[in-house]
């Protein structure tokens, strides 16, 4: 039977009308993200169409032990909330109304809640209206089940009013409030399942990407466990990368003016950031952590093989002395003098000490040359000099001082990475791609693999792995770029050199940025809105 104007007006006037603003209210549930954006918009449209003045929302806090609702949203018409409603929780008992809902999986439609006999389960609690000088009368509790029929919460409407947008007192809530009928109770749970399901899905998501947060922190600290000496620089270029997007965001003027980067396209930005150097799980860990040009094992080799030589020139001496004696014995009538012997041994001795001498003046240019610093023209000599040393081995052969496989590492003019090992190094950015992208990304951060792919290009064209110029690398990969390159220059934690101040870092970013290798209105951007504060630097 159709007993209110509510009903009247909706199945006189146009059904489909209803249905058009419940699937207007599904769309528009499902579109929204934050939890708590959505658990208001699901009051909102709750009380928009049963004519609430007000209402509240329930969640089940299950992991509570034993397990509670927790207060989450409110609001009134005609009563002005606090900004910030004290949160609060109801324990899970049928004695609340909420906590029967939600125990029981069964609406409560009451026409007034002080009528209330006391002989129910359950009772109304005054205390809102008490300290709001409120009335409730109606109120319609209609619990919030998943499609597995589990109730995940509760969603409360009080006292529906007869005209929309009525305020009510506490002398005119009984006249202009009415009970909620079997028709809205019907379309409002229906409502609150849809809002359950969707509020679900959220928690769902709110899970994947605390799972995917999880493994992007698990693969940094995968990187940073084969490469010590770059401990905390992924999460420095993240901080200083998403920092001066953030700084763009907010730029009125110049050429970054129409630059917008949202939320979404930020944590995309801070995912690229954070995995730029994920390859490097590809590259072979001796050469990550090479501090110097020689690897310590084969230095280890070397220094053997030196002190192998030493002691070869000494027997060799020693044998020319007894060969000598054997040759040259001294008797009476032999007519040689025991001091034409000394002479002859200190000859020897001589030509021993200057052959150990010039090994141990090898040996001293092999340290220095070893060193990743840039070499001077004297030790490069002197290492090509080495090359024509040759020593007895002891199956008789004549072996190198030192191989043509050592002398094209220590012959490095700069760091200590051969062309063959440096090329291992950069292959890091391909085996990031690759990585990266089999990883099936939602929409909003589709881009993460691109935007890592290109942080070592350069303006130029001069980078690598692509050498791609301006126009085919992203915005944000140039300000990736830039953050990599300052906090390589500024990083504290590398052996293989000495951190610059943040005013030679950022003078190296300008002269890279006036050779059209990096971005120069960003560099102008990072160093005016000292972005690099972010990590605690101080110009």
């Amino acid at each position: 039977m159709i007993t209110t104007p509510f009903e009247r007006e909706t199945l006189g006037k146009n059904t489909q009308q209803l249905v058009d603003q419940l699937l207007e209210i599904g769309l528009a549930l499902s579109a929204t993200e934050s939890l708590d954006e959505l658990l208001h918009l699901i009051l909102t449209k709750s009380r928009e169409i049963s004519f609430s003045d007000a209402g509240t929302i329930f969640l089940v806090k299950a992991e509570a032990e034993p397990a509670v609702l927790e207060f989450k949203a409110a609001q009134n018409d005609s009563v002005v909330l606090p900004d910030h409603v004290q949160q609060y929780t109801v324990p899970l008992t049928a004695q609340s109304l909420v906590g029967y809902a939600a125990l029981k999986a069964e609406s409560l439609n009451i026409a007034d809640v002080y009528a209330l006999s006391g002989s129910e389960t359950y009772q109304f609690n005054r205390f809102f209206d008490e300290s709001f000088n409120y009335r409730t009368c109606s109120v319609l509790v209609v619990p919030m089940q998943n499609i597995s029929g589990q109730v995940i919460g509760v969603l409360q409407l009080i006292n529906r009013k007869r005209q929309q947008n009525a305020i009510l007192t506490p002398a005119t809530a009984r006249d202009l409030t009415q009970p909620y009928s079997p028709w809205e109770e019907h379309i409002v749970r229906a409502l609150a399942s849809q809002a359950a399901v969707i509020i679900e899905r959220n928690h769902l998501l709110k899970s994947i990407e605390q799972l995917f947060e999880g493994f992007v922190t698990a693969s940094v600290q995968a990187i940073e466990a084969r490469d010590p000496t770059t401990a905390g620089h992924s999460e420095r270029v993240a901080a200083l990368t998403v920092r001066l997007a953030e700084i763009t965001n907010a730029t009125t003027h110049g050429v970054f003016r129409e630059c917008y980067f949202s939320d979404r396209q930020l944590q995309e930005i801070r995912y690229a950031a954070l995995l730029h150097d994920f390859g490097k799980i590809g590259v072979p860990e001796a050469i990550l952590n090479k501090q110097k040009k020689i690897f310590p094992e084969h230095l280890e080799v070397m220094r053997q093989r030196f002190a192998l030589v030493r002691r070869t020139l000494e027997m060799e001496t020693a044998q020319a002395k007894v060969n000598y004696l054997i040759s040259h014995p001294h008797t009476p009538h032999s007519g040689e003098h025991p001091c034409d012997h000394c002479a002859f041994f200190r000859h020897l001795d001589s030509e021993l000490q200057q052959r150990l001498h010039l090994l141990e003046s090898y040996w001293h240019t092999l340290e220095q040359a070893n060193e990743p610093r840039v070499l001077d023209e004297e030790p490069l000599a002197r290492l090509q000099d080495m090359t024509h040393f040759y020593y007895k081995g002891i199956d008789g052969q004549l072996y190198p001082l030192i191989t043509a496989s050592e002398l094209e590492q220590l012959l490095v003019r700069r760091g200590s990475l051969t062309q063959a090992e440096r090329q291992m190094i950069e292959s890091h950015v391909t085996h990031t791609y690759e990585f990266l992208s089999r990883i099936p990304w939602t929409q909003h951060l589709k881009n993460v693999p691109i935007i890592a792919y290109g942080h070592h290009e350069r303006l130029d064209g001069g980078g690598y792995p692509r050498g791609i110029g301006a126009a085919d690398i992203p915005l944000q990969t140039q300000m990736l770029a830039i953050a990599d390159i300052y906090d390589a220059l500024t990083a504290s934690d590398r052996p293989y050199k000495k951190s610059l101040p943040v005013e030679t870092a950022l003078s190296i970013l300008r002269q890279e940025a006036d050779e059209f290798k990096i971005n120069a209105d960003l560099v102008e951007l990072f160093t005016q809105q000292q972005v690099f504060r972010v990590l605690g630097h101080e110009a």
